[in-house]
C-alpha cells in the first residue's frame, strides 16, 4: 500500500486565531500542491487528517482536486505529539485490507516521526524534510517489511509546474 504524507498547508497564528485555520497563503499554496498532485493521477482510496482544523482543510483541499471528497476522514492519533508506533501498526492493518493508497494530512513532527519510523524503524532519523502543504509519497520496499521515500512534492516543485503550465 502506498502512503502519502502531507504537511497541512501554512495556517494563520494561534494568536490571530485559535482554530488556526489555514492562511491565505497556506490556500494559495495548497490549491497548486494539489492541482500538481492531480496532474499526477494520485488517487488514495481514503484521505484521513488529524481533525484540527488546518489539517482539515488541507485535505478538503487536495481532496476536491483529485475528485475524492467523499473519501476524507478524522482519524485519531494524528496529532503534532502523538506518538507514532500505534499509526504505524495501524498502517499495517491497512494494508491487508486490500487499499492501493491512503493519505495522511498532519503535522510536525509527528509526519516526521512517522516516515521515519516507515522507512527506517527508528523514528527519529528525520528521512524527508517536511514543509507547510509537502506531500511525501511512500511506497512499500520489494520486501513489504519498510517503506521508501519516491518522491516529494514541495511548494517550489509546485509553483514551477503552475508557471510551466500557463
Amino acid at each position: 500500500m502506498d502512503i502519502y504524507l502531507t504537511q497541512h498547508a501554512e495556517s494563520v497564528p494561534e494568536r490571530e486565531d485559535p482554530s488556526r485555520p489555514l492562511s491565505d497563503e497556506g490556500k494559495s499554496t495548497m490549491e497548486k500542491i494539489a492541482a500538481l498532485a492531480a496532474r499526477m493521477k494520485i488517487k488514495p482510496d481514503v484521505i484521513f487528517h488529524s481533525g484540527k482544523l488546518r489539517a482539515k482543510q488541507t485535505a478538503e483541499i487536495l481532496a476536491r482536486h483529485l475528485g475524492l471528497s467523499d473519501v476524507v476522514r478524522e482519524k485519531q492519533g494524528l496529532g503534532p505529539m502523538d506518538q507514532v508506533s500505534p499509526i504505524a501498526e495501524w498502517l499495517k492493518e491497512e494494508a491487508t485490507k486490500g487499499l492501493a493508497a491512503l493519505a495522511i494530512v498532519g503535522h510536525l513532527p509527528f509526519l516526521d516521526k512517522l516516515a521515519s519510523l516507515l522507512v527506517t524503524e527508528n523514528e527519529s532519523l528525520g528521512v524527508v524534510s517536511f514543509e507547510n502543504g509537502a506531500i511525501a509519497k511512500l511506497v512499500p520496499r520489494t520486501d513489504n517489511s519498510r517503506y521508501a521515500v519516491q518522491w516529494v512534492i514541495t511548494k517550489q516543485l509546485s509553483e514551477q509546474a503552475w508557471t510551466n503550465r500557463r
